[in-house]
């Protein structure tokens, strides 16, 4: 699964459930950087920077006529790995051992920095991207699910599905600097300006929002097992991916209220925004498509068949390509929004043997029981949360 965040640097269940999961997971975040210099930007992560005046790879993108490199990363629960791919030549620049069964994935606004967050480890991994090596492991709550940066870069926020919290890290001594209760069973964080969060809550079908201080400060309701949440680059908006209900609730973050809700599929789950805020995409789990939503009207204007079990998205800087993770194929595809076809599908990794893989979520061997599955989310209502974290572990977004 992915949440979205993107930029560009130029020259000059607690443990019972983690120990019993077997499926792979992954979650992508894409990064721009120039051929000579490693910098990655969030494609999975919660809000899109400004877009660079160019596409990457255009004559006219910056760094002297060099084109821009993309780097993405996939976090590999069944390895332990993150692995990083060059986007344009389509093929895997190295893998970077982290904790075990790694899920959600963030990267600093300067691009410098890859978060993975590791379930079953119940800590998160600070990746330097020049050379793709782990310099910080920072122990948080049980089973963090993900790990997004703030607008600013200064803290990253973990959603704590096995103890109903977010830990806040701050970036520069990379501790834990607050632990803050949240709902039932935290899936994902999404970052706004002013250093506010919401982050989706599984288990009781609603989303807190967190002031600057950290504080719980609203509860809104929302759909079914909402998972996935990204907010737009100004964050007037907050979108909520409802897996169980098969809709989209729309925040406004203003009156912090639902202001629509957008029936768009069977099984919605990871979220990105276009860097224009016109488009939103959404991978939808239980129909293996990539959903293209009108904004404007909440319509679904294009449905890409990608892989089996789509969970993640992630966006280019420029909005001109859209990465999505096919947890059932263990693939990744590389979606155009303008075509509406896949450019490629490339490995994502291995899946897990036998009692191997330590986790990343998921639902043991039966994908049926995943949340993202229509089936397993409507049962959320009326579970509670400890039923919910040992029937269906988190899936990754």
């Amino acid at each position: 699964m992915l949440r979205s965040v993107l930029s560009g640097r130029i020259p000059g269940s607690r443990r019972a459930h983690a120990a019993n999961t077997r499926r792979f997971r992954s979650r992508v975040t894409v990064g721009a950087a120039l051929t000579a210099m490693a910098c990655a930007s969030v494609a999975a992560s919660p809000w899109p920077p400004v877009p660079p005046a160019v596409e990457p790879g255009s004559k006219g993108a910056p760094g002297g006529g060099f084109p821009m490199r993309i780097i993405a990363y996939v976090a590999s629960s069944g390895t332990g790995t993150a692995h990083s791919f060059d986007v344009r030549l389509e093929r895997r620049v190295t893998s970077t051992e982290v904790g075990n069964g790694p899920t959600g994935v963030g990267a600093a606004p300067d691009g410098a920095t890859v978060y993975v967050a590791n379930g079953p480890s119940n800590t998160v991994s600070f990746i330097e991207t020049t050379h793709h090596k782990v310099v910080a492991t920072v122990p948080v709550g049980s089973y963090p699910f993900s790990a997004t940066p703030s607008r600013d870069g200064d803290r990253i926020y973990t959603a704590n599905w096995g103890s109903d919290t977010v830990s806040v890290i701050d970036a520069a001594t990379r501790r834990v600097t607050a632990t803050t209760p949240v709902g039932e069973l935290p899936h994902s964080v999404a970052t706004l300006p002013g250093d506010i969060t919401y982050v989706s809550n599984s288990g009781t079908n609603d989303v807190t929002v967190l002031s600057k201080e950290n504080r719980p400060v609203a509860r809104i309701p929302v759909g079914d097992f909402p998972s996935g949440i990204t907010g737009t680059v100004k964050g007037d908006r907050v979108y909520v991916a409802n897996t169980g209900s098969g809709t989209i609730s729309v925040i406004d973050t203003g009156t912090r209220k639902v202001a629509a809700t957008w029936a768009v599929g069977k099984g919605p789950l990871g979220l990105g925004v276009s860097p224009d805020g016109l488009r939103l995409y959404a991978a939808d789990s239980g129909d293996d498509t990539l959903l293209i939503i009108d904004t404007s009207t909440g319509r679904v204007i294009g449905r890409v068949p990608v892989g089996k079990t789509p969970q993640g998205l992630a966006l280019s800087p420029g909005g001109n390509r859209v990465w999505v993770t096919n947890e059932g194929s263990d693939t990744v595809s590389v979606v155009s929004p303008t075509t509406q076809k896949v450019r490629a599908t490339l490995p994502a990794g291995n899946q897990p043997g036998g009692g191997g893989g330590g986790g990343g979520g998921g639902g043991a061997a039966d994908r049926g029981r995943c949340p993202t599955r229509r089936r397993a989310a409507r049962a959320a209502p009326g579970s509670d949360a400890t039923a919910l974290r040992s029937r269906w572990p988190p899936c990754a977004i």
